[in-house]
Protein backbone atom coordinates (compact mmCIF):
# COMPACT_ATOMS: atom_id res chain seq x y z
CA UNK A 1 0.00 0.00 0.00
CA UNK A 2 1.61 3.26 -1.15
CA UNK A 3 -0.45 5.63 1.02
CA UNK A 4 0.63 6.05 4.62
CA UNK A 5 -1.45 4.74 7.51
CA UNK A 6 -2.25 6.78 10.61
CA UNK A 7 -4.28 5.85 13.66
CA UNK A 8 -6.75 7.93 15.66
CA UNK A 9 -7.81 6.84 19.15
CA UNK A 10 -10.75 8.79 20.60
CA UNK A 11 -10.16 8.72 24.36
CA UNK A 12 -12.12 11.72 25.63
CA UNK A 13 -15.15 9.72 26.78
CA UNK A 14 -16.21 9.30 30.37
CA UNK A 15 -17.34 5.66 30.08
CA UNK A 16 -20.61 6.25 31.92
CA UNK A 17 -21.83 2.66 31.63
CA UNK A 18 -18.89 1.45 33.70
CA UNK A 19 -20.27 3.39 36.65
CA UNK A 20 -16.90 4.31 38.17
CA UNK A 21 -15.06 7.54 38.89
CA UNK A 22 -12.22 6.67 36.49
CA UNK A 23 -12.87 6.59 32.72
CA UNK A 24 -12.74 3.02 31.45
CA UNK A 25 -9.70 3.63 29.24
CA UNK A 26 -7.63 4.30 32.39
CA UNK A 27 -8.72 1.27 34.37
CA UNK A 28 -6.04 -1.30 35.24
CA UNK A 29 -6.04 -4.43 33.08
CA UNK A 30 -3.38 -6.94 34.03
CA UNK A 31 0.01 -5.25 34.11
CA UNK A 32 -1.08 -2.06 32.30
CA UNK A 33 -3.98 0.33 31.79
CA UNK A 34 -6.63 -0.38 29.17
CA UNK A 35 -5.44 2.44 26.90
CA UNK A 36 -1.81 1.33 27.25
CA UNK A 37 -2.68 -2.10 25.88
CA UNK A 38 -4.56 -0.43 23.01
CA UNK A 39 -1.73 1.92 22.08
CA UNK A 40 0.85 -0.83 22.35
CA UNK A 41 -1.05 -2.85 19.74
CA UNK A 42 -1.30 0.08 17.33
CA UNK A 43 2.27 1.35 17.79
CA UNK A 44 3.57 -2.19 17.39
CA UNK A 45 2.21 -2.47 13.87
CA UNK A 46 4.79 -1.55 11.20
CA UNK A 47 2.26 0.07 8.86
CA UNK A 48 1.06 2.70 11.34
CA UNK A 49 3.13 5.88 11.21
CA UNK A 50 1.71 7.77 14.22
CA UNK A 51 -1.21 7.60 16.63
CA UNK A 52 -3.32 10.67 17.45
CA UNK A 53 -5.07 10.34 20.82
CA UNK A 54 -7.94 12.67 21.68
CA UNK A 55 -8.03 13.66 25.34
CA UNK A 56 -10.72 15.50 27.31
CA UNK A 57 -9.64 19.01 28.40
CA UNK A 58 -10.18 18.04 32.04
CA UNK A 59 -8.33 14.73 31.80
CA UNK A 60 -6.03 14.18 34.77
CA UNK A 61 -5.02 10.58 33.95
CA UNK A 62 -3.37 10.78 30.52
CA UNK A 63 -0.08 12.24 31.79
CA UNK A 64 0.42 9.21 33.99
CA UNK A 65 0.25 6.73 31.12
CA UNK A 66 3.23 5.00 29.57
CA UNK A 67 2.74 6.50 26.11
CA UNK A 68 1.99 10.15 26.87
CA UNK A 69 5.55 11.19 25.87
CA UNK A 70 6.03 8.69 23.06
CA UNK A 71 7.35 10.48 19.94
CA UNK A 72 4.85 8.62 17.73
CA UNK A 73 1.86 9.64 19.84
CA UNK A 74 0.19 13.04 19.47
CA UNK A 75 -2.25 14.40 22.03
CA UNK A 76 -5.29 16.17 20.54
CA UNK A 77 -8.03 17.96 22.45
CA UNK A 78 -11.21 15.94 22.29
CA UNK A 79 -14.78 17.11 21.79
CA UNK A 80 -18.17 16.57 23.37
CA UNK A 81 -18.80 13.28 21.57
CA UNK A 82 -16.72 10.72 19.71
CA UNK A 83 -17.51 12.24 16.32
CA UNK A 84 -16.27 15.67 17.47
CA UNK A 85 -13.07 14.15 18.85
CA UNK A 86 -12.32 12.21 15.68
CA UNK A 87 -12.95 15.29 13.54
CA UNK A 88 -10.56 17.31 15.73
CA UNK A 89 -7.88 14.67 15.15
CA UNK A 90 -8.51 14.61 11.41
CA UNK A 91 -8.21 18.40 11.20
CA UNK A 92 -4.81 18.14 12.90
CA UNK A 93 -3.85 15.28 10.62
CA UNK A 94 -4.40 17.40 7.51
CA UNK A 95 -1.21 19.23 8.53
CA UNK A 96 0.78 15.98 8.58
CA UNK A 97 -0.73 13.59 6.04
CA UNK A 98 -1.79 13.46 2.41
CA UNK A 99 -5.53 13.66 1.63
CA UNK A 100 -5.55 10.06 0.38
CA UNK A 101 -3.62 8.62 3.33
CA UNK A 102 -5.45 5.96 5.31
CA UNK A 103 -6.77 6.64 8.82
CA UNK A 104 -7.55 3.77 11.18
CA UNK A 105 -9.91 4.95 13.95
CA UNK A 106 -9.79 2.57 16.90
CA UNK A 107 -11.63 2.59 20.24
CA UNK A 108 -9.44 3.31 23.25
CA UNK A 109 -11.33 0.60 25.12
CA UNK A 110 -10.55 -2.21 22.64
CA UNK A 111 -7.26 -3.47 24.10
CA UNK A 112 -7.29 -6.96 22.55
CA UNK A 113 -6.77 -5.97 18.91
CA UNK A 114 -4.27 -8.25 17.20
CA UNK A 115 -1.80 -7.23 14.52
CA UNK A 116 -3.21 -9.95 12.29
CA UNK A 117 -6.57 -8.16 12.26
CA UNK A 118 -4.84 -4.91 11.25
CA UNK A 119 -3.03 -6.86 8.51
CA UNK A 120 -6.31 -8.32 7.32
CA UNK A 121 -8.03 -4.92 7.27
CA UNK A 122 -5.23 -3.19 5.38
CA UNK A 123 -4.94 -6.01 2.85
CA UNK A 124 -8.69 -6.14 2.21
CA UNK A 125 -8.98 -2.38 1.71
CA UNK A 126 -5.76 -1.66 -0.19
CA UNK A 127 -7.59 -1.23 -3.49
CA UNK A 128 -11.05 -0.37 -2.20
CA UNK A 129 -12.52 2.98 -3.31
CA UNK A 130 -14.21 3.75 0.05
CA UNK A 131 -12.66 1.86 2.95
CA UNK A 132 -14.26 -0.30 5.57
CA UNK A 133 -14.39 -1.65 9.08
CA UNK A 134 -13.61 -4.74 11.09
CA UNK A 135 -16.86 -6.49 11.94
CA UNK A 136 -18.22 -9.81 13.18
CA UNK A 137 -21.34 -11.46 11.80
CA UNK A 138 -24.14 -12.09 14.27
CA UNK A 139 -24.80 -15.62 15.46
CA UNK A 140 -27.53 -14.88 18.02
CA UNK A 141 -31.20 -14.53 17.22
CA UNK A 142 -32.02 -10.81 17.15
CA UNK A 143 -35.31 -9.28 18.30
CA UNK A 144 -36.80 -5.86 17.68
CA UNK A 145 -38.68 -4.43 20.68
CA UNK A 146 -41.17 -1.64 21.24
CA UNK A 147 -40.78 1.11 23.86
CA UNK A 148 -42.05 -1.23 26.60
CA UNK A 149 -39.55 -3.98 25.61
CA UNK A 150 -42.12 -6.31 24.11
CA UNK A 151 -40.90 -8.22 21.04
CA UNK A 152 -42.35 -6.91 17.81
CA UNK A 153 -40.20 -8.73 15.27
CA UNK A 154 -37.44 -11.28 14.79
CA UNK A 155 -34.79 -9.92 12.44
CA UNK A 156 -32.97 -12.08 9.86
CA UNK A 157 -29.45 -12.32 11.26
CA UNK A 158 -27.81 -13.37 7.98
CA UNK A 159 -27.34 -9.72 6.96
CA UNK A 160 -26.51 -8.31 10.41
CA UNK A 161 -23.00 -7.57 11.65
CA UNK A 162 -21.47 -6.13 14.82
CA UNK A 163 -19.34 -3.11 13.95
CA UNK A 164 -15.86 -3.24 15.48
CA UNK A 165 -12.78 -1.06 15.10
CA UNK A 166 -10.42 -0.12 13.56
CA UNK A 167 -12.55 1.63 10.96
CA UNK A 168 -10.33 2.56 8.04
CA UNK A 169 -10.95 5.33 5.51
CA UNK A 170 -9.04 7.89 3.46
CA UNK A 171 -8.31 11.07 5.40
CA UNK A 172 -10.10 13.69 3.30
CA UNK A 173 -13.29 11.74 2.48
CA UNK A 174 -13.67 10.80 6.15
CA UNK A 175 -13.02 14.36 7.32
CA UNK A 176 -15.61 15.74 4.93
CA UNK A 177 -18.17 13.06 5.79
CA UNK A 178 -17.89 13.76 9.52
CA UNK A 179 -17.96 17.51 8.99
CA UNK A 180 -21.09 17.30 6.83
CA UNK A 181 -22.84 15.00 9.31
CA UNK A 182 -22.20 17.44 12.17
CA UNK A 183 -23.30 20.41 10.08
CA UNK A 184 -26.60 18.55 9.58
CA UNK A 185 -26.92 18.08 13.35
CA UNK A 186 -26.22 14.35 13.18
CA UNK A 187 -23.93 12.96 15.90
CA UNK A 188 -22.89 9.70 14.27
CA UNK A 189 -21.68 6.95 16.59
CA UNK A 190 -19.00 5.58 14.29
CA UNK A 191 -17.04 6.63 11.22
CA UNK A 192 -18.79 4.18 8.90
CA UNK A 193 -22.12 5.88 9.68
CA UNK A 194 -20.72 9.21 8.48
CA UNK A 195 -19.50 7.61 5.26
CA UNK A 196 -22.91 5.98 4.76
CA UNK A 197 -24.64 9.35 5.17
CA UNK A 198 -22.32 10.67 2.46
CA UNK A 199 -23.73 8.03 0.10
CA UNK A 200 -20.78 5.63 0.32
CA UNK A 201 -20.72 1.90 1.12
CA UNK A 202 -17.92 0.76 3.45
CA UNK A 203 -16.69 -2.82 3.19
CA UNK A 204 -17.23 -5.20 6.10
CA UNK A 205 -14.01 -7.09 6.87
CA UNK A 206 -14.46 -10.12 9.12
CA UNK A 207 -12.41 -9.76 12.28
CA UNK A 208 -11.78 -11.74 15.43
CA UNK A 209 -14.44 -11.99 18.10
CA UNK A 210 -11.95 -11.37 20.91
CA UNK A 211 -11.46 -7.74 19.78
CA UNK A 212 -14.01 -6.73 22.41
CA UNK A 213 -14.88 -3.25 23.62
CA UNK A 214 -14.84 -2.71 27.36
CA UNK A 215 -18.22 -1.19 28.16
CA UNK A 216 -19.43 -2.82 31.37
CA UNK A 217 -17.53 -3.93 34.51
CA UNK A 218 -17.68 -7.62 33.55
CA UNK A 219 -15.87 -6.87 30.28
CA UNK A 220 -12.61 -6.23 32.15
CA UNK A 221 -12.38 -9.86 33.29
CA UNK A 222 -13.16 -11.08 29.78
CA UNK A 223 -10.52 -8.79 28.26
CA UNK A 224 -7.96 -10.05 30.79
CA UNK A 225 -8.78 -13.62 29.78
CA UNK A 226 -8.37 -12.84 26.08
CA UNK A 227 -5.08 -10.99 26.62
CA UNK A 228 -3.67 -13.93 28.57
CA UNK A 229 -4.80 -16.40 25.92
CA UNK A 230 -3.28 -14.28 23.15
CA UNK A 231 -0.02 -14.11 25.08
CA UNK A 232 0.13 -17.88 25.41
CA UNK A 233 -0.58 -18.30 21.69
CA UNK A 234 2.45 -16.19 20.65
Amino acid sequence: MSAACWAVVPAAGAGRRMGGAIPKQYLPLGNALVIEHTLERLLGHPSIREVLVTISPGDSWWRGTRFCSNPRVRQITGGAERCHSVLNALEELTQLAAPDDWVLVHDAARPCLLGSDIDHLIEALSGHPVGGILAVSLHDTVKRADSSRHVTETLPREQLWRAFTPQMFRLEPLRMALKQALEQGLEVTDEASAMELAGLSPLLVEGRGDNIKITRPEDLALAAFYLERQKKAQ
